[in-house]
């Protein structure tokens, strides 16, 4: 049981079409900034070193929203860039809904 847990977790996370997303997400959010930075540091440009390095110290914050960024960033590109990959979404609105269902659950329990 765990093993085909396991497994599942795998295929959906080494699925193409959402690395893809993930990757553009990425490179949105904060991928930029490392290439600023390396092409700031080869070419001796000091301002690309400071904005990047600047955004790069928020990013290592442990407040840094970057990554709920990137997640959600890289569903909305699936949607978009892949809207027949019915299975992917499929997980996606699966997990959602248990989120949803959970968090209903808690609300009850602590009285809201």
């Amino acid at each position: 049981m765990i093993k085909e847990k396991i497994k599942k977790i795998i295929q959906f996370i080494a699925n193409p079409k959402l690395l893809i997303c993930v990757g553009i997400a990425w490179i949105i959010t904060n991928g930029w900034s490392y290439i600023l930075l390396g092409i700031g540091t080869i070419l001796k440009i000091e301002w690309m070193i400071a904005v990047a390095s600047g955004y790069l110290a928020f990013l290592w914050l442990p407040i840094s929203p970057e990554k709920l960024v990137t997640v959600a960033l890289a569903m909305v590109f699936l949607r978009f860039l892949f809207p027949g990959d019915t299975k992917t979404l499929g997980v996606l609105k699966d997990l959602y809904a248990k989120l949803k269902i959970k968090k209903r659950k808690t609300r009850v329990t602590n009285g809201n």
